[in-house]
């Protein structure tokens, strides 16, 4: 097997991950219960488990461990997980700046290398945080690198359409 040494970035769609093996496609949900905007668009036209399996969980939050920095992995396929990440609070910016919490995302990747791991399987992402949640990749690709890649798990990121990168 070769060594893992950096993020692979590719032009495409992370809901349709290149790459052989089991594969795990991650990103980044709220705290409020909100699906609706964004790259979860995408997963929801390809597969309605990982919405209803959100929401329930939303649901289910005073009994669970729903909040930041949790993760919830949903079979969505033959060895294709969805991992839905809460690392944004809220949906909106205001006083406290923009919805990116970078410290529940590095808690929820250091979560999700323990579950590749466990399953043998590479990570695919968007650049995740940096949409409507407002984050910076250059915060953020520091945090996939030390949780994800330092630990031996496969990363590829994509990049979707001319605007990207």
């Amino acid at each position: 097997m070769p060594e893992i040494t950096d993020i692979v970035y590719l032009r495409g769609d992370a809901t349709a991950p290149f790459a052989k093996g089991p594969k795990v496609i991650a990103h980044v949900c709220n705290d409020i219960g909100g699906w609706g905007k964004g790259f979860v668009l995408a997963l929801s036209r390809r597969w309605p488990e990982p919405e209803a399996a959100y929401r329930a969980w939303h649901r289910g939050r005073a009994g669970n461990d729903f909040g930041l920095g949790a993760v919830q992995l949903v079979e969505v396929g033959a060895r294709l997980w969805v991992a839905n990440m809460i690392g944004q609070r809220g949906v909106r910016t205001g006083s406290n700046g923009v919805p990116v919490r970078y410290e529940a995302i590095d808690a929820a990747l250091g979560r999700l290398a323990g579950e590749a791991a466990e399953r043998g399987a590479s990570v695919h992402m968007p650049r995740i945080g940096c949409g409507l949640a407002g984050g910076r990749w250059s915060r953020v690709e520091p945090l996939v690198r030390e949780r994800l890649v330092a630990r031996g798990v496969a990363v590829t990121v994509y990049d979707h359409g001319e605007g990207a990168g």
